[in-house]
C-alpha cells in the first residue's frame, strides 16, 4: 500500500469533529493529513494532534494540497462552506478517490436553529457534492452522528453507529475506517440518496442533546445488528 493509499485527508480538520477524526486515526497508526482554507491553521491542528498523540503520522496544508496526499478525503466543513470547498480541491481530485460527506444542511446556515435542516436541490449534502466531483471521484455519506466531544476523549469508546450511504465498493472502504475507532461501528446504509435520512437524523439528534442536556453528545445504536 502505497503512503497515498494509506492516508485519510479531513478537510475542516481545524474544526471540532474533524480535528476528532484526525486525533483517533493517528491513534490508529493511520496516515492523516488535514486540511484548511489557511495551511497555518492546519499546521497548529497538526501540533494539537502531536501533543495527544506523539509520534502520530500527521502533516497540515491547505485544502488542495492535502487533498492529492490521500485516497479519502473526508470533508468535515459546515454545510454553507460545502459547495465552495469542493470547488477549491476540483483540480486536485483525481479518479479513484473517495470523498466523504460529513456535512448536513442546518438550517445555521441561514441564521436559523441548528434542530432544523434546509432543503438541498440535490436532495442532500452528499448528493450536492456527488454533483461538483470530477467524473471518476466517487462520493459517499458517513460520520454526521459522531460526536465531536466524544472524539476527543481518547481515553474512551465512543460508542455510536455510523450509517455509511454510497456506491458499494467505496461504501465497503469507508466503513473499513470505523473500526479504527473504539465503539464506532459501521452500519450499511445502502445508496447515496439515504444520505437524506441520516442527515435529517443529525438536527433531530441535536435537538435531543439540547432537550436532555446532553453536553457531549448523543449516539445512536441500532438494536438487532450482528457485531
Amino acid at each position: 500500500m502505497s503512503d497515498v493509499d494509506d492516508a485519510i485527508a479531513i478537510l475542516g480538520g481545524t474544526g471540532d469533529q474533524g480535528l476528532g477524526l484526525a486525533l483517533r486515526f493517528a491513534v490508529a497508526g493511520r496516515t492523516v493529513v488535514i486540511g484548511s482554507r489557511q495551511e497555518a491553521k492546519a499546521r497548529q491542528a497538526v501540533k494539537e494532534v502531536l501533543e495527544a498523540v506523539p509520534g502520530a503520522a500527521v502533516s497540515g496544508y491547505e485544502n488542495a494540497e492535502a487533498t492529492a496526499k490521500a485516497r479519502t478525503v473526508i470533508l468535515s466543513v459546515p454545510f454553507e462552506h460545502t459547495a465552495g470547498t469542493v470547488k477549491s480541491i476540483a483540480e486536485a481530485l483525481r479518479e479513484g478517490q473517495i470523498v466523504v460527506s460529513m456535512g448536513v444542511p442546518l438550517a445555521t446556515a441561514i441564521g436559523d436553529g441548528a434542530a432544523r435542516t434546509v432543503g438541498v436541490w440535490q436532495g442532500s449534502c452528499a448528493e450536492l457534492v456527488a454533483a461538483l466531483v470530477p467524473k471518476g471521484v466517487v462520493v459517499v455519506s458517513a460520520f454526521q452522528n459522531v460526536s465531536a466531544h466524544r472524539l476527543r476523549e481518547l481515553d474512551q469508546p465512543v460508542e455510536c453507529d455510523v450509517i455509511v450511504s454510497g456506491p458499494k465498493a467505496a461504501r465497503e472502504k469507508v466503513m473499513a475506517l470505523c473500526p479504527l475507532v473504539p465503539g464506532l461501528r459501521a452500519v450499511d446504509g445502502g445508496v447515496l440518496a439515504n444520505a437524506r435520512i441520516v442527515e435529517a437524523l443529525t438536527a433531530l439528534m441535536i435537538g435531543l442533546n439540547v432537550r436532555h442536556k446532553v453536553p457531549k453528545g448523543l449516539g445512536i445504536r441500532f438494536s438487532g445488528l450482528d457485531d
